[in-house]
Parts: structure tokens; C-alpha cells; sequence
């Protein structure tokens, strides 16, 4: 009796059944995470900002200046609002450094080395030239934002204006 030999066909088929097999029993790759939208890159940007912000008006609240504290919690409400649009699962914001109490948010972290040795005292000017400059940047932020997120971000800036309009000249 002559041996069955096994015919092209039923080899390659056996031979691509056993190496899809092999190939799908391997430990599976991890993806990589989906890295941000372009609008979820500027909330959370918006997200630290505005927490620089909170702290700087912390800061004089804490040394008596209680007339701000509708002004602080005006932001942290804009701060809990975009939070909401920040998917869950993504990274905690990044936009800007942390903010010390007495560093503007337009302040970078390595200016001269006095300047990081001794941080600016947070002032009435100093808070209405950020809340300027802060409604400001908001318009030149609204290109190419979904028309929610741009009313969203428009609104705080209109804010933003009227806080620098309304903050006490003394305290």
C-alpha cells in the first residue's frame, strides 16, 4: 500500500489554520491610549489656568480680602463646568504648570532665578491685569471649537472682562 500524500491545497490550508492559531493565542498588545482632541488639550489648559487663578484670589481672601470671594468662586464654577468635558480616563490636566498662590498663570515657572526665589505678591492690579488678559486669550481660543464648547469658553471670557471691570480698586 502506498502512502496518502496530502495534497498542495490541504497543506496550505492546514499550514495557514495553524499559523492564524499561533498568531491569535500570542499575548495581545496593549494599545495605546487615544491620545486628546485638540478641545480636550485646550480644557484641560483652561482647567489649570483657572486653578492658578483660584489660588491667587486664595491667597488675598486668606489675608482678609473676603470682597473676593464671589470672584474666586466664579471660577471655580467654570472650573467644575469644563470639567465636565474632559473625558473620563484621561490624563489629569496639562495644559500649564501648577500654580504657586503668588505665580501668575501668564508667569512661566523658569523665569530669573530671583523671580523663582521670590514670588510676586498677588495684587488687585495684578488680578485685573490677569482676568484682562485671561477674556483676552479667549477669543483667539474659539477657532475651531465645537459651537457648545465655543459658547462655553466665550462665556467665561465675557466673565473674565467683567471681573476685570468689577474688582474693587482697594480693598
Amino acid at each position: 500500500m502506498r502512502p496518502r500524500q496530502l495534497s498542495r491545497r490541504a497543506l496550505l490550508a492546514g499550514g495557514a489554520a495553524a499559523l492564524t492559531a499561533c498568531s491569535a493565542s500570542g499575548p495581545s498588545q496593549p494599545s495605546a491610549p487615544p491620545s486628546d482632541s485638540p478641545e480636550t488639550v485646550l480644557v484641560k489648559g483652561l482647567i489649570a489656568e483657572k486653578e492658578g487663578t483660584i489660588a491667587l484670589y486664595s491667597s488675598l481672601i486668606a489675608d482678609g480680602a473676603r470682597k473676593l470671594v464671589p470672584f474666586r468662586d466664579r471660577h471655580q464654577a467654570h472650573v467644575d463646568t469644563l470639567r465636565k468635558h474632559v473625558p473620563p480616563g484621561s490624563a489629569a490636566p496639562s495644559g500649564s504648570p501648577a500654580q504657586s498662590p503668588g505665580q501668575s498663570p501668564a508667569q512661566s515657572p523658569g523665569g530669573s532665578p530671583s523671580a523663582r526665589a521670590r514670588p510676586e505678591k498677588p495684587t488687585l492690579s495684578r488680578l485685573r491685569s490677569l482676568e484682562r488678559k485671561a477674556a483676552a486669550r479667549r477669543a483667539r481660543q474659539l477657532a475651531g471649537l465645537s459651537p457648545g464648547m465655543a459658547q462655553l469658553i466665550a462665556s467665561i471670557g465675557a466673565c473674565e472682562a467683567a471681573h476685570a471691570a468689577a474688582l474693587p480698586r482697594s480693598l
